[in-house]
């Protein structure tokens, strides 16, 4: 496909060897408005150069250019020269690029021979799978798609929760009021009554807190009834995430989580020390980062037990030994920058220069219109009951508008959870955000099912219109502002997946992809397109089939499925 951007740059720089085509292209401006052209070129860096005003600069160029095929006119305005892209040759350019690359437009191999870790959702064991995980989810499976769709080799893994001293607690817990027959007909639900016991009785018996401690460290050592009854959770968790994993559409390529790090921890605590980094402190091994403006990381308690820290650093270690990685993502709330901050620092110091490369993508806080969520107080959302609410809530919805409309258990389930996904994926990842119902199931507005409907309309048209990808297309006819403004969202469809990538932020596909919805709509309803004459409804039917073409890849980018029928 033409880089029209680059193709600015030839021209500036073709003009005199003083100007250097990388300060060229850094120059280059998209003006606000397309009336100034697609693209700008100020010249107020080259007054020095030329000793002369920009304004004059920018004269001297556009006077000096020759016409060019790829630009209808460029001209000077000030100290700018504006490049106005031929209609034509755009249209041509990335209609017949998308006709040609289908689904796979916009990928790419630039990340061939790369392989990125995308580690997300990691929800503990035994505890309840809540709206809290939504947002790492989601996130890191759009990452992970993202990449993948650029040509890394990508692996998605699920650190679980499944280690540490909550499970010294549970044991104690179940030990003294649970009943297995009860739990494994509610797995989660039961183990949270439990885990909120041990917290309630806690504070009449500070002692069972020692105990919960000596349970753990039994696990740590190996014991034979503390590992049997972890391995009895472990499992029965994974079952009930694997449901709301599936209603998601999301696969893991592993789930070793913290308890696979431990047989590990015992060499990095001794690697930490051969290279003079521990330091103890009550008993206790830490890691001294106060000339690092940081607190002190605790790696060993006293009684030898380890900590997350610790085992997040042998996963490391492992990871780059296993993988080898490009890029290794954790998919984390920002309040766990600290510990990112430190775990970072301590592999920098032990001299692994791969630190720089392990990747903290922070997201804001979920928080309920009633308070922050609270496990041990019970008070949760389960992710289960939200994406199951969205799915019968959408079922009304198409019972009441679409009746008739064929498979509609399936197009409520893509449309009521797309809804979720594209609801947390709109907004920058940065935001904190209050969960509401009635706002998370919005239809209307900027919402994932405003950009399937639009998906599914461009899929009637087509139809409707006997379209053909064969058909010869005479692309000076796509000329009015509502056919132009929609190819120039598609023609920058590759560069958005490409910049969200880079920021790990999949917001920009989903805001883009919603102002190519916005442009079709429009399009839709200014433009006649079965009704016009024979060329140029096939060149309209060859728009709105890449139109289609695109919004159904940026929703797969973002883990959304895109109905044909709504």
């Amino acid at each position: 496909m033409i880089d029209f951007k680059n193709e600015v740059v030839k021209i500036i720089s073709g003009l005199d060897e003083k100007l250097d085509e990388k300060e060229i292209m850094s120059l280059i401006e998209v003006p606000p408005s397309y009336e100034m052209g697609d693209y700008a070129f100020p010249c107020f860096k080259l007054a020095k150069i030329f000793r002369k005003a920009p304004n004059l600069i920018a004269e001297e160029i556009s006077n000096k250019i020759q016409e060019n095929s790829y630009f209808e006119k460029i001209e000077n305005a000030g100290p700018y020269v504006n490049f106005f892209i031929d209609r034509a040759v755009l249209a041509e350019t990335v209609l017949e690029e998308i006709k040609d690359e289908k689904e796979r437009y916009g990928s790419s191999n630039i990340g061939k021979g790369k392989t990125v870790i995308v580690e997300y959702s990691s929800p503990n064991i035994a505890k309840p799978f809540h709206i809290g995980h939504i947002r790492t989810t989601i996130i890191g499976h759009a990452l992970y798609r993202i990449y993948s769709f650029l040509g890394y080799d990508t692996v998605a893994i699920n650190h679980l929760g499944d280690y540490g001293t909550q499970f010294g607690k549970l044991i104690v817990a179940y030990k003294k009021w649970g009943d297995r027959s009860v739990i494994e007909k509610d797995p989660i639900n039961e183990l949270l009554k439990l885990y909120i016991k041990f917290h309630e009785e806690v504070e009449k018996e500070p002692s069972l807190d020692n105990e919960a401690r000596k349970w753990f460290k039994k696990l740590e050592d190996g014991d034979n009834e503390a590992t049997e009854l972890w391995k009895w959770m472990r499992e029965i968790s994974l079952e009930e995430f694997n449901k709301v994993y599936d209603m998601l559409g999301i696969e893991f390529d592993s789930f070793t989580g913290e308890s696979f790090y431990s047989d590990k921890m015992p060499k990095v605590v001794e690697e930490l020390q051969n290279k003079g980094l521990l330091v103890k402190s009550e008993g206790a091994d830490i890691v001294d980062l106060e000339p690092y403006n940081m607190p002190p990381a605790l790696i060993r308690k006293s009684d030898g037990s380890t900590l997350y820290i610790t085992r997040d650093i042998a996963a490391a270690i492992y990871r780059k030994e296993h993988y080898d990685f490009y890029k290794n993502i954790y998919v984390v709330g920002s309040e766990q920058k600290l510990h990112f901050d430190q775990w970072r620092k301590i592999i920098d110091l032990m001299g692994y220069d791969w630190a720089e490369d392990c990747i903290h993508v922070t997201f804001g806080m979920v928080r309920l219109e009633e308070g922050t969520m609270s496990t041990r107080k019970g008070r949760v959302v389960f992710l289960e009951d939200v994406l199951k609410k969205a799915v019968e809530k959408t079922t009304g919805i198409i019972e009441e508008r679409n009746p008739k409309l064929e498979n509609k258990e399936e197009v409520a389930k893509q449309v009521g959870i797309g809804a979720i996904v594209f609801q947390e994926l709109f907004n920058s990842r940065i935001k904190d955000y209050v969960f509401s119902w009635d706002k998370t199931l919005s239809f209307e507005g900027e919402t994932g099912p405003y950009v399937q409907y639009a998906h599914a309309r461009a899929n009637s048209l087509l139809k409707k219109g006997e379209f053909s990808v064969e058909d010869k297309i005479d692309y000076s006819l796509l000329k009015r502002e509502e056919e132009i403004d929609i190819i120039r969202l598609l023609y920058d469809f590759p560069n958005i997946i490409v910049n969200s990538s880079e920021k790990n932020e999949p917001s920009f596909i989903t805001r883009h992809i919603t102002e190519i919805a916005k442009n079709f709509n429009r399009f839709y309803h200014n433009c006649p397109i079965l009704n016009e004459e024979e060329d140029l409804r096939k060149a309209r039917l060859h728009l709105v089939y890449a139109t289609k073409l695109v919004l159904n890849t940026g929703l797969l980018l973002l883990g959304i499925e895109a109905p044909d029928k709504m």
